[in-house]
């Protein structure tokens, strides 16, 4: 029976890479705004609920708060404690998750699609949004444990590393701050109420279902999840991002390797060059071992085990991040060749035949991509939250295939800037 599943799933899921997936869309009597795909291989439910309510939207000196508010919808709700949660979850088969970024606080529910069970973890969803109780007792314990793993993180160089690293590219701005051992003793239980009320509104919330129900059945989940929530009227954006200044900083550390960070504040969801990014990124370090950083500095010279680079946009301009780890005795030369080829990359763009394997490997992949539910959630919910086209998985291959050498070119040039770019080296000589 498992095989056949697996074997009706797989067909499924190549079916919808090629034949593309439907995306339907609309807007809540609440004000939600909803995007289905119904998937009726398995009777399987999967619904995600995104909110812009991630650390960006915290009030100073709150940094953690986002975290915590999302951690404790779980912790208590109605008349129900963390335990009773657990035990429904447990008695129906169903499971409650998500998390808080930059950007969104995510709650999401798996379940299975009949009647009695989904009906049950529905109700549960929709009383852990709209009722956390947020019980002092716990919040004590989670801010113990949350300070606990700030203390912790700050004797590893690579936690170091990634904090320093956001801040030197985002000074003086929400996405360059992290919790700390004061703000996180700072929050209040009054803190988490009141961030609740804003930020998980009804019109603010971005419902994603996909799995064994029709669009009217999808139509009611979405309005019972939502109608109980305050009404909210969606957050204000944080303000605008500020390119850095070029920088070098290092950060000393007993540690045997160093930790490399080097990049900059690039590009927002939606912006036209996203493709092009995507695309020359690929080839310049997203590649693994087909990536000119890998084949530079780890083929070539062994300075690093591993050597990567990302785009990862956001509301605002998200990073564009190139890492390592390498000896410290070395880090300056490696350092000089990672500089070398993101110069040289972006000024001649990619060869004929590196845009050629790029796009063959992203479009290729695409179905891997998309090879459970859980993973199609996970674009679902971020064409509904950051407002893509509903086409965008069907138009990702010509997207892809469309991109130009002189486009990456001239997209690098813009949004990759050697005036902009800060270096971060933890356990630096």
């Amino acid at each position: 029976m498992r095989t056949l599943t697996f074997i009706l799933l797989s067909f499924f899921l190549v079916g919808l890479a090629r034949a593309g997936v439907k995306i339907e869309h609309w807007v809540a009597p609440s004000g939600a705004k909803v995007y289905f795909i119904e998937a009726r291989v398995l009777p399987i439910l999967d619904v995600q609920i995104d909110f812009a309510a991630g650390g960006a939207f915290v009030p100073p000196g709150k940094a953690g708060l986002a975290g915590l508010t999302k951690g404790l919808l779980e912790a208590g709700a109605g008349s129900l404690d963390e335990e009773a949660i657990a035990g429904r979850l447990v008695d129906i088969g169903a499971r409650l998750g998500g998390g808080a970024d930059s950007d969104r606080a995510s709650v999401s529910l798996r379940t299975l699609a009949t009647k009695t069970e989904r009906d049950t973890a529905l109700e549960l969803m929709r009383t852990v949004l709209s009722a956390p109780t947020f019980p002092q007792s716990v919040l004590e314990r989670e801010k113990a444990r949350s300070i606990a793993s700030i203390r912790e993180a700050e004797t590893r160089p690579d936690a170091i590393a990634g904090k320093r690293f956001a801040a030197a590219i985002y000074p003086d701005h929400p996405y360059g701050v992290s919790p700390t051992v004061d703000t996180v003793n700072t929050i209040t239980r009054d803190d988490l109420v009141e961030f609740h009320r804003r930020h998980y509104g009804a019109r603010g919330a971005v419902v994603s279902i996909i799995g064994d129900v029709s669009r009217a059945e999808a139509e009611a989940i979405a309005q019972r999840l939502t109608e109980a929530l305050p009404p909210g009227g969606g957050a204000l954006l944080p303000p605008a991002v500020k390119k850095p200044q070029a920088a070098m900083v290092k950060i000393p550390h007993p540690a045997a390797q160093s930790h490399v960070h080097v990049g900059l504040p690039a590009i927002s969801r939606g912006d036209p060059d996203y493709f092009p990014l995507l695309v020359g990124n690929y080839t310049l370090g997203g590649g693994g071992f087909v990536s000119r950083l890998m084949k530079e500095v780890r083929e070539k010279r062994g300075y690093a085990y591993s050597v990567y680079s990302y785009v990862a946009p956001r509301k605002l301009e998200g990073p564009f991040e190139i890492g390592l780890q390498t000896k410290r005795e070395q880090v300056d030369d490696a350092l000089k060749v990672v500089n070398q080829v993101l110069r040289d990359y972006v000024i001649k763009g990619p060869t004929a035949k590196e845009l050629a394997a790029a796009k063959k490997n992203m479009v290729d992949g695409l179905a891997l991509r998309m090879d459970s539910n859980a993973k199609l959630l996970g674009y679902l919910s971020a064409i509904g939250f950051y407002g893509l086209p509903l086409s965008y998985l069907d138009d990702f291959p010509a997207k892809v295939n469309a991109v130009t050498a002189e486009q990456i070119k001239s997209a690098f040039a813009r949004h990759v800037k050697q005036e902009n770019l800060v270096t971060v080296v933890v356990a630096a000589d």
